[in-house]
């Protein structure tokens, strides 16, 4: 007999990637699929990465790195929050690691004893609750709309905070909604969690990718308190290098790197030496074009899926994701979103995903991919819906 740790029970695979796989037959049977369901850049790793790393494999034993991350880019990625924010990071706060899955899970090990609880906001990333249950704490989700726009405020931690609560994890911009918590909503959580004893993670991975006015602001700039998450995966388009960093508050670094030797003894080498180059201005310049693309799709895409009777009440600021209410069609959103990819070849992905706050009612659209191809999943979904 196969035994599995009971934890297992209260992890799920994601719902979509069932959906992802029946795309992918139908496309094998000869059918057109416009994919929005997945939430990765359909933009190639920028070429000064990849001539970095073709240096690097050419002329750089490819050994193990420290288990904290190459010295030189832990303090690129210092030199980044100065340039960004203008807050000074140490360098020897920044743990590099296997993508920002590996600092999530460092958080986890590091802040959540077993039975403590984490305070999320719902709908979100599913993986965060998971990380959370896997070390044997307690995520709670709390419910979030339109009128916080999807994020969790000062109030809401507190009207939920617990003798148990160990840590609130908030997600800025997020997913599944793109939306943005301001420089202020993060001061007055910060205070909050520090006030009640607790810890603050914010997750950033998304950072860089904001549209119009608007400026994500990073935790750092308002507490030299909080655990901060970010990836090499979504702005710097390099999903599949599995590169990510976590920044730690002083004191915390010992503990970080203990647990990372254990875990995975380093991020990928070759890896860290392409990250290098992420941060020059050739490459920064090339990501700029693709936000600015990025942004030209939500442009087109917000309205365009408002004008076929999709909600959509608050204007994401960041990410590439559309949050939309599909009540106007369906009480159930997964089948829905199923009976879309069979009849219309459009592949998006059910709320299902992203908590039990009414996720019967929502879909998230990914822009991940070309406008021309938004265009055509506009207008199949046009038919389809007359």
């Amino acid at each position: 007999m196969h035994h599995l740790a009971s934890r297992l029970e209260h992890i799920q695979p994601f719902h979509v990637m069932e959906l992802l796989a029946r795309a992918r037959e139908l496309e094998a049977q000869g059918r057109s699929i416009v994919h929005m369901e997945i939430g990765e850049p359909d933009f190639p790793t920028p070429e000064p990465v990849l001539a970095a790393a073709a240096r690097a494999l050419r002329d750089t034993p490819m050994h193990y790195t420290p288990a904290l991350g190459l010295p030189a880019l832990r303090r690129a990625i210092a030199r980044h929050y100065g340039e960004r924010y203008g807050v000074e990071v140490a360098p020897g706060r920044i743990i590099v690691t296997s993508g920002s899955s590996g600092a999530l899970l460092l958080a986890a090990g590091m802040l959540l004893d077993p039975g403590t609880k984490l305070l999320l906001a719902d709908p979100g990333y599913p993986c965060n609750r998971h990380f959370a249950r896997f070390v044997g704490a307690d995520a709670v989700g709390i419910p979030v709309g339109p009128d916080t726009a999807y994020q969790l405020t000062a109030e809401q931690v507190e009207r939920h905070w617990t003798p148990d609560t160990a840590a609130v994890l908030l997600a800025s911009p997020s997913n599944p909604t793109g939306t943005v918590v301001p420089r202020d909503g993060l001061a007055a959580i910060a205070e909050t969690v520090a006030r009640l004893g607790g810890t603050l993670m914010v997750d950033e991975i998304y950072h860089g990718l904001e549209y119009g006015a608007v400026r994500a602001p990073s935790v750092l700039e308002v507490s030299d308190r909080a655990f901060v998450v970010n990836s090499f995966s979504k702005y710097f388009n390099m999903t599949g290098w599995r590169l990510g960093w976590l920044v730690v508050p002083e004191g915390y670094t010992r503990a970080a790197d203990t647990l990372q030797q254990n875990l995975y003894i380093a991020a990928s080498t070759p890896a860290q030496h392409a990250a290098l180059a992420a941060f020059q201005p050739d490459t920064q310049e090339i990501l700029e074009q693709r936000r600015r693309e990025m942004q030209r799709r939500r442009d087109y895409l917000l309205p365009a899926l408002r004008g076929l009777g999709f909600g959509i009440p608050v204007e994401p600021d960041g990410a590439f994701y559309l949050y939309a209410d599909c009540t106007r069609f369906t009480p159930d959103s997964h089948a829905f979103a199923l009976d879309v990819l069979e009849t219309a070849g459009v592949a998006i992905t059910p709320g299902l995903d992203f908590g039990c706050h009414r996720p019967e009612a929502h879909l998230r659209f990914a822009y991940t991919t070309s406008l021309d191809q938004l265009r055509e999943g506009v207008a199949r979904l046009g038919a389809y819906l007359e």
